[in-house]
């Protein structure tokens, strides 16, 4: 299979262990440093999942609380190996959509589908130790969406995607772990644990690739980096009403003391 058939096929697949073997066929593709010819890109109509997980607008989701209970720490593990899963597309579909974008770039957001795809299993472990299975609580579809509207861009992809949503993982997952800290006595629990802040390390890679990227585009296109605000009022993703700001894991990733001030941060 070409280069891109072979995204083409992890895209479209609903098994994880497929979107493996075809991603690192794929890295090994390019460590040839032989520049995949242009792809005409599909805009796919469901996500990969639609086949296996319900689902649900974004305030039909259930309440991830009552995690003293084996449901409820399920229905925590469920939602944060969702977006893993789809953080494994969304890598891959940056590969295969961008195809005119620079040979690093392919190898870069490989590596994240990669570092993805093994995310997504360790919280699907915990999730079967659980006895639940990905696709057991409903999910919503925001990331595919998402997706599909900066499909012609990868300025805004990088913007939206790597430097709003994954970023936002960074304030969020310490305030998990936090929440998690006095039941870490469960083993299940423990490992969930362990397993965020090795999330949260490899993540702080991930944004910075996506903060490289941008500035690249920006860059190319001839425009300032502070259009990120821009397009995040375009897309309507608000700025207030955060409760903590990882200051020192967001400088890691790329962002500057004034961007991370204006994104509420009261110290940088």
């Amino acid at each position: 299979m070409s280069f891109y058939s072979l995204l083409e096929t992890a895209l479209l697949s609903d098994n994880v262990d497929l979107k493996k073997e075809s991603t690192h066929r794929c890295i090994e593709y390019c460590t040839k440093n032989i520049l995949p010819q242009s792809n005409s890109a599909r805009v796919f109509e469901k996500p990969s999942y639609a086949s296996f997980c319900t689902i649900v607008p974004t305030d039909k989701l259930p309440m991830r609380n009552h995690l003293d209970t084996p449901q409820g720490l399920a229905t925590l593990v469920h939602a944060i190996a969702h977006i893993e899963y789809s953080a494994i597309d969304l890598a891959l579909d940056a590969v295969y959509r961008f195809d005119k974008m620079p040979l690093e770039f392919k190898q870069d957001w490989l590596k994240v589908a990669d570092d993805e795809i093994r995310h997504f299993k360790m919280l699907e472990k915990i999730l079967h130790a659980l006895g639940y299975k990905y696709g057991d609580f409903p999910v919503h579809q925001g990331f595919f969406d998402i997706a599909k509207d900066t499909s012609r861009s990868p300025l805004y992809r990088m913007a939206i995607i790597p430097r709003y949503y994954e970023a936002s993982g960074l304030d969020v997952n310490p305030q998990i772990i936090k929440k998690l800290h006095n039941k870490r006595k469960d083993p299940l629990v423990a490992e969930l644990i362990k397993t965020l802040e090795v999330i949260l390390k490899e993540e702080i890679d991930h944004v910075s690739k996506g903060d490289k990227w941008f500035r690249y585009l920006c860059d190319e296109s001839g425009v300032n980096i502070d259009i990120y605000f821009s397009i995040l009022d375009e897309f309507r993703l608000g700025l207030g009403n955060r409760k903590y700001i990882n200051v020192e894991a967001r400088r890691q990733a790329g962002f500057s003391c004034e961007e991370i001030k204006k994104l509420g941060a009261k110290d940088c």
